[in-house]
């Protein structure tokens, strides 16, 4: 599974854009309500887990209820089947699994970023066997490799992390090679290689500004596939038992009869909160991309831009 992006080319003002970049992301937040969203949804659970150990009301290792007891004032969520009240684990195993989601992102922005400006902008032979090897890996599906390496490798948290951002940094890639081959070919790129600037001043002045914002927002989609991809191993048993993660929370309700016991408070609500972090890094990144690739944009496409318009006379009397 991978949230790839369109491959954007940055409005003719894209160096004033880069070189204001707090501005801009400032604009996006101001601009798109679904960007606050995200955001809000993302700052939410981060510092949720920041403070978790704090205010959880009970242990997240220790029964303290009966076995899937139900929802109550004393354990909001219930328990599960070692008697572990569900809000305390659940804000304790956010922590583990937010941490996995954003250490594979960026590993996957790390190899994807410098890759795709390796590639783009030196071209020739390097550009040829490094995209290469991007295809090859692009075709492989994600959960099934991600499956094969994490058996071999062994269940941990840090092969997990590993073998994610393996797998994600590929479409980054092609992302970004596609942005730096067009800004190579401005006007003050050639200005600067043409007084005497070496590769490496104008990689880091004039290149990685322009295609900062565009790796930002596919590092934001790639820490919802990265999530995804957590979970998905760890109720597969491919991630280290011992640790308490969104993953193996639903791992151990399916594998302890919850559902046969209608436990459902052991599984949706762990479902939910997963899936409002993958919404929320979408909203966000989404957000990003729109603003930056303005042809993505559907907002003209609106229901309420396509109102009937009036033949004869205003108001009441209109017709």
């Amino acid at each position: 599974m991978s949230l790839q992006l369109q491959e954007p080319l940055l409005p003719a003002g894209g160096a004033e854009i880069a070189a204001s970049r707090g501005g801009f992301f400032l604009g996006v937040l101001r601009d798109r309500k679904s960007a606050v969203a995200g955001l809000g949804i993302i700052v939410f659970f981060i510092l949720l887990s920041i403070v978790a150990p704090y205010i959880s009301p009970y242990s997240a290792s220790a029964q303290t209820c009966a076995v899937y007891a139900a929802p109550s004032i004393h354990h909001w969520l219930g328990c599960d089947d070692g008697g572990i009240d569900m809000l305390s684990e659940l804000m304790q195993g956010g922590r583990i699994s937010l941490v996995v989601g954003f250490a594979a992102t960026l590993v996957s922005m790390v190899l994807g970023g410098g890759i795709g400006i390796i590639s783009g902008y030196f071209g020739g032979w390097i550009d040829v066997t490094l995209m290469r090897i991007t295809d090859y890996l692009l075709v492989i599906p994600d959960l099934v490799f991600a499956i094969v390496i994490a058996d071999v490798w062994g269940a941990s948290l840090f092969h997990v992390i590993m073998v994610i951002g393996i797998l994600e940094w590929t479409s980054t890639a092609r992302i970004i090679r596609a942005q730096v081959m067009s800004t190579k070919e401005r006007v003050y790129v050639k200005r600067a290689r043409a007084i005497g600037a070496g590769n490496w001043r104008i990689i880091t002045k004039h290149i990685m500004p322009q295609v900062g914002p565009l790796l930002i927002a596919n590092t934001v989609l790639t820490v919802a596939v990265a999530i995804y991809l957590e979970t998905a191993l760890a109720f597969l048993g491919l991630e280290d038992p011992t640790v308490t993660t969104w993953g193996t929370i639903l791992e151990h309700a399916f594998q302890r009869t919850a559902i046969s016991s209608g436990a459902w408070w052991a599984i949706v609500p762990d479902g939910f909160v997963i899936a409002a972090v993958i919404v929320g890094c979408f909203l966000f990144g989404q957000a990003i991309e729109d603003a930056l690739n303005p042809r993505l944009r559907v907002a003209h496409l609106s229901v309420r831009r396509w109102r009937p318009r009036t033949l004869v006379g205003r108001g009441p009397g209109a017709i």
